[in-house]
């Protein structure tokens, strides 16, 4: 998987389709939740695309500190369905947290996790805080990255 880091203006409007298309697949039709994915922080955000002969296969939006929380954050973490098998998600992260690290040293990473994915975020270091909550009728947890 290739992965580059762009800010918005810097995306393909093939890429920013295919963007919107994966999140929308996963985030919106596989887990069943209608939410408004677009929510005019995109052009905010760099994007962590990870890509296979031309295909987004891999996500990730990142802020910078007090653009989403406090901290600088991680969010929109997705991988294609066919494409999970293959530790894309880990990788996908892994770049995302090497991006955040090279722009804002300073700064913890904060993100707001899916409850059934703590194991995952715990073993790329983040660590839980607080009480669980809903977003969008999906139980998070938000965790901390020093």
């Amino acid at each position: 998987m290739e992965v580059q880091v762009k800010t918005f203006q810097q995306l393909t409007i093939e890429e920013l389709y295919q963007i919107l298309r994966l999140r929308s697949e996963v985030f919106v039709v596989e887990q069943d939740c209608v939410y408004q994915d677009m929510d005019n922080k995109d052009q905010k955000a760099l994007h962590v695309i990870g890509s296979k002969n031309g295909t987004v296969v891999a996500y990730t939006r990142i802020f910078k500190p007090g653009d989403y929380f406090d901290n600088a954050s991680i969010g929109r973490v997705v991988v294609a369905e066919d494409q999970r098998k293959f530790g894309l998600g880990k990788k996908i992260m892994k770049a995302s947290i090497q991006a955040v690290e090279q722009r804002f040293p300073q700064s913890p990473i904060e993100i707001s996790a899916q409850s059934y994915l703590l194991k995952f975020y715990s073993d790329l270091g983040f660590s839980a805080f607080g009480d669980e909550y809903l977003e969008d009728g999906i139980p998070h947890i938000r965790m901390v990255k020093k």
